[in-house]
């Protein structure tokens, strides 16, 4: 895949074969990570979704489906949750976590649904991994309806001390090998090397803003290593 600044990294099969070697160990090492805070920021994020009983909402890079989930208890029964992603083996376990939502294979850059078919859209930890950062975005606010929302949530690179330090230690050196003792160094090296390349937050909601959204905003939480993102989609579509 490459960066949204065009830098190059991994090709896109070789990471989509790297998320299914992981898929049994992804949730068991998110919660080694975070100390298990990931579930917090995601509930988070589905406040900034501003989503209610009946709604219809798009998940998008979803993984094994945890932030679906946190949605689709929003939404209610009567509501609809849509999760997609490139790994067919993360879709296989978020289908046997969550039966009641529809899990679907596709790719993030041509989002297989028809303009404004959401009220709102999510993508947690997976924007980073998209090949071009800018038309995921676009896709997301396509396919939601006006005035509906658009989230970002994803890690960011701290820039204060002593985070700073610790994010460094954590990252580099920490968990490369929490990935080596779950059997797969590589994947875990490529975490904290697609983290230093993405946006940070005030960039990253430049690329919301391009994207068509408006009423950017976003918060930094977690000691300053996440950042949740969320824009209105214009009423002016196309214009």
């Amino acid at each position: 895949m490459t960066t949204p600044s065009g830098t190059g990294t991994l090709p896109e099969p070789q990471v989509r074969a790297m998320f299914d070697r992981i898929a049994s160990v992804y949730d068991l090492l998110n919660s080694v990570m975070t100390a298990g805070m990931h579930h917090g920021w995601r509930e988070r994020a589905v406040d900034l979704a501003r989503v209610g009983p009946g709604q219809r909402v798009l998940d998008v890079a979803t993984g094994t489906g945890d932030l679906a989930v946190a949605l689709k208890r929003r939404v209610g029964p009567e509501g609809e949750v849509v999760g997609v992603d490139f790994s067919e083996k993360m879709l296989e376990l978020a289908r046997a976590k969550a039966p009641d939502i529809g899990f679907e294979p596709g790719n993030a850059l041509e989002l297989a649904y028809e303009d404004d078919s959401f009220d709102a859209a999510t993508v947690g930890f997976g924007a980073r991994n998209f090949s071009d950062l800018g038309r995921g975005l676009a896709e997301m606010a396509r396919v939601v309806r006006p005035g509906g929302r658009v989230v970002v949530l994803e890690l960011t690179t701290p820039t204060r001390a002593p985070l700073a330090w610790f994010f460094g230690v954590w990252f580099d050196r920490i968990v490369p090998r929490l990935g080596r003792l779950a059997g797969d160094e590589e994947a875990y090296s490529f975490l904290p090397s697609s983290v230093r390349r993405f946006p940070d937050a005030r960039a990253l909601a430049g690329e919301l803003a391009a994207a068509g959204l408006v009423d950017v905003r976003w918060l930094v939480t977690g000691g300053g290593i996440v950042s949740i993102h969320a824009g209105t989609v214009s009423g002016r579509k196309g214009s």
